[in-house]
């Protein structure tokens, strides 16, 4: 088991732990939680080993084996598969003793190395690192792409993919869920759940905890606080503490009565619409969670629109893509958008739903099509994107500055005060107050710069709010503020997001990108993920590939068909396929029951001629069902 003890830990001269004490047991699914900052990645490093406590003990079992996801990337134009396979450390290293043996000549050693390189997983090495990556949504054509032509957030999946692959009895997963789409974050609990170590997550988002972790390990000043249940079970138990704390609750009354109050609003508003009635349990489960959500140390609101046009904007016969010559990715898209609606966009990976978020937000125009805006819009939109646009010398104060310049240039400054000490002020309610407000943003956290962007949307007064995946790098104490805030606002929300919980509470209806098609949804976020499943079948089940069972929907792609391929080709390359296959069955099993060294040696050569030919069919295989 893991035992920290009256553990002390320092970061310069920030206390971090401070006396704390802590037991996970083999085999446990642990969530650590706390606010950021509050030390939990340097926890992380305290138990991988690289870092060592200043005070008390931490033991680690020493014949665990640990993985986590590396943070830096090497530049490398090795194709994905390969990458991923060399994240199987226990296979890399029999492969080593295979070569060293085969140097030496020595027969026993050569027998004992390739019966140890069996049992590593050599023969479907390939299969599972890329059952790994289409789980986490790369697609079939992508699996020999060299590495260094994914974009970061891609090369952040593989690096995942590595940790995964990884024979271990510790698995250290920081914010495994950030660049995921919600079907790569479904399929990646589908296989956490399985997981047979002992599993300590990170992470931000409700839903994905609640899935997959059985206790939960609370990180608040320098403490560690161990409760026995999913987050769930750790809310309410946090939220009755508070409640019995009279004075903070007497303090929190007038934030709680706010709460109630909206709570109460939506709850008159809501439908019978399956998405309406699961976002009426949602606001029950924040006014159950008062006391929690009052002692937030961060709060902020969206000002009432100047202008609410109805409808906010039309799409009619719409065609959606990048370019005239290449056919569209999305076709006949009609969509209105009305003033006060809760729209969630829903859509597998690479389905459409950024083409459809960027014609919207006018970042792209339409191929073909109407796109009428009601008289006043105003978009607020949230990209990943960008956070990278922002200028890494620059400070807060220089980025709204530089703001609302361009924005007087183009005469779309809405009554917003542009004195700097206004600037100041406002910068203020989102925790760039006093130094802060001139730090580089270079040097911000992801989670920082999310809120600066935020912060430079609210200040615009936006009528129309646009947000592509705003949760990823924001806390849990932020995610709340950004649910009650989005709650509150007059004016229509869209929403593309993986984080189940912000859905969940936002969203009163989902719209749904599939297929080159944009339609309603007709159900709520678990009806949603049995369609995901379903359509994982569906593909599976076309493709017929025997040698990577695909577990994600395929992205929507475009392009001249492919001439067909005959019939008698590929029926030949099969039973090739099927005959190697029955050969290496017999060799395997003759391993097995062989112990004469010579005879492993021999054995285990014409099982590596067998893999590689294997391999080169497979490919062709796959090139043909491309």
């Amino acid at each position: 088991m893991i035992v920290l003890k009256d553990v002390v830990l320092h970061r310069g001269t920030k206390v971090l732990l401070d006396g704390a004490s802590l037991t996970i047991n083999p085999g446990e699914n642990v969530g650590l939680v706390g606010r950021n900052g509050t030390g939990k990645s340097t926890l992380f490093a305290l138990l991988d080993g690289s870092l060592h406590e200043d005070g008390g003990f931490c033991q680690v079992p020493l014949h665990w084996r640990r993985a986590q996801v590396a943070q830096h990337m090497p530049e490398t134009s090795m194709s994905a598969t390969a990458f991923v396979i060399e994240g199987d450390t226990t296979l890399m290293a029999a492969r080593a003793e295979v070569a060293d043996a085969e140097a030496s000549e020595d027969g026993e050693r050569m027998g004992q190395a390739y019966t140890t390189l069996y049992d590593a997983g050599e023969g479907d090495a390939e299969a599972r690192a890329q059952t790994l990556l289409l789980g986490l949504g790369f697609m079939p054509d992508e699996l020999e792409r060299p590495v260094n032509s994914f974009s970061g957030g891609w090369r952040m999946r593989l690096q995942l993919a590595r940790a995964l692959i990884c024979p271990s009895d510790l698995l250290l997963l920081d914010e495994p869920t950030n660049h995921l789409d919600l079907d790569a974050l479904v399929w990646l609990e589908s296989w956490l759940k399985r997981y047979p170590g002992t599993l300590i997550v990170i992470s931000h988002d409700r839903d994905f905890l609640e899935a997959i972790t059985k206790v939960t390990v609370h990180l608040e000043r320098g403490q560690l606080t161990r409760y026995g249940g999913s987050y769930e079970f750790f809310e309410t138990q946090r939220a009755q503490k508070m409640s019995q704390e009279q004075g903070a609750y007497e303090r929190q009354q007038s934030e709680i009565a706010h709460l109630q109050k909206f709570i109460a609003r939506f709850k008159a508003k809501a439908s019978k619409a399956k998405q309406a009635q699961s976002r009426v349990k949602a606001l029950d489960r924040m006014e159950k969670l008062g006391p929690v959500l009052a002692d937030a140390d961060f709060t902020f609101k969206f000002a009432a629109p100047h202008h609410l046009p109805n409808p906010m904007l039309v799409l009619h016969e719409g065609r959606l893509g990048y370019s005239k010559t290449e056919p569209a990715i999305l076709e006949q898209v009609e969509l209105s958008v009305l003033a006060g609606q809760r729209i969630g966009i829903l859509g597998a990976n690479g389905q459409g739903k950024s083409t459809l978020v960027k014609t919207i937000a006018q970042a792209i125009p339409p191929l073909s099509g109407d796109l009428v805006k009601g008289q006043g819009l105003r978009i607020g939109y949230f990209a990943q994107q960008e956070m990278d646009l922002l200028d890494a010398g620059s400070n807060p104060l220089e980025h709204y500055l530089r703001m609302t310049k361009a924005l007087a240039a183009q005469g779309g400054l809405d009554g917003q005060s542009t004195r700097e000490q206004d600037l100041r002020s406002f910068l203020g309610q989102f925790h760039f107050g006093g130094d802060r407000i001139h730090q580089a943003v270079g040097t911000m956290s992801g989670g920082e710069k999310a809120r600066l962007v935020l912060s430079m949307i609210v200040w615009q007064r936006p009528n129309l709010l646009l947000l592509d995946e705003p949760t990823n790098h924001l806390d849990l104490a932020t995610r709340e503020a950004l649910s009650l805030a989005l709650n509150e606002f007059d004016g229509t929300v869209m929403l593309v997001s993986h984080d189940r919980a912000l859905l969940r509470e936002v969203c009163d209806e989902f719209w749904l990108v599939s297929r080159g098609q944009l339609a309603p949804f007709d159900g709520d976020l678990e009806d949603y993920q049995r369609h995901l499943l379903e359509e994982a079948r569906r593909i599976r089940s076309a493709a017929q590939k025997p040698a990577i069972p695909v577990s994600t929907p395929a992205r929507v792609t475009s392009g001249p068909s492919r001439p067909k391929i005959s019939t008698r080709a590929m029926e030949k390359i099969e039973k090739q396929i099927a005959s190697l296959s029955r050969d290496k069955n017999a060799l395997e099993a003759e391993m097995a029951s062989s112990q004469d060294p010579g005879c492993l040696a021999s054995l285990g050569q014409r099982l590596a001629t067998l893999d590689q030919e294997l391999e080169s069919l497979e490919e062709q295989w796959l090139t043909m069902n491309a």
